[in-house]
């Protein structure tokens, strides 16, 4: 008899909430999906510096949808790539290496982290994700916007360098330097 209760129980639920709820976890397709960080400049004599694009392919991660939303993934720091199609080449290597010793200090910290701690809906196929970045040695909270059309999920961020105990580089006394804050695009596909 408590067996046909706990049947009749479970045969509800399932009626009752969508599929969704019970959405099964997804692992991230790392050779499709793409993470861009937009590096800016800014100081008195900004026009003669330049602005840097980098390439942060997502090591590992996963995601599911539903009332147990929640995203993770990591990406190797080392890994980070100045994109040359974006760059003077002739200063790829030299930002490169910058870049890797002096702002990441990638063999230092060579893991980016983020865990998700709250998925909440913005409406259609849209979400806001609150969760925790380590980069740098440093874990501070971060807010995503996220929506997805067909199968792949984008959206964007925003981070200040000096949150992550990180000091953006200058030259000329200060009068070029990379500004503080920086933009974060990607585009997740699931396998």
């Amino acid at each position: 008899m408590k067996m046909n209760t706990n049947l009749r129980t479970w045969t509800a639920a399932a009626w009752l909430f969508p599929a969704t709820l019970f959405a099964a976890e997804k692992t991230i397709d790392v050779t499709k999906s793409v993470l861009t960080i937009h590096v800016g400049k800014t100081g008195a004599f900004s026009m003669a510096g330049h602005e840097h694009w980098i390439d942060a392919p997502i090591a590992h991660g996963q995601f599911s949808e539903g009332a147990a939303a929640k995203v993770e993934f990591s990406v190797d720091a080392r890994k980070l790539k100045v994109r040359a199609d974006k760059e003077p080449a002739k200063d790829v290597p030299k930002v490169q290496e910058a870049m890797q010793r002096e702002v990441l200090e990638s063999e230092k910290y060579p893991e980016i982290l983020f865990h998700s701690t709250k998925v909440t809906s913005t409406g259609g196929q849209s979400w806001e994700v609150t969760g925790t970045l380590s980069l740098h040695g440093v874990s501070k909270p971060v807010a995503v916007a996220v929506r997805r059309q067909g199968d792949i999920y984008s959206g964007s961020a925003r981070i200040k360098q000096t949150d992550f105990g990180i000091k953006p580089i200058s030259a000329g006394g200060g009068t070029v330097k990379v500004k503080d804050e920086l933009q974060i695009t990607f585009q997740v596909h699931a396998k």
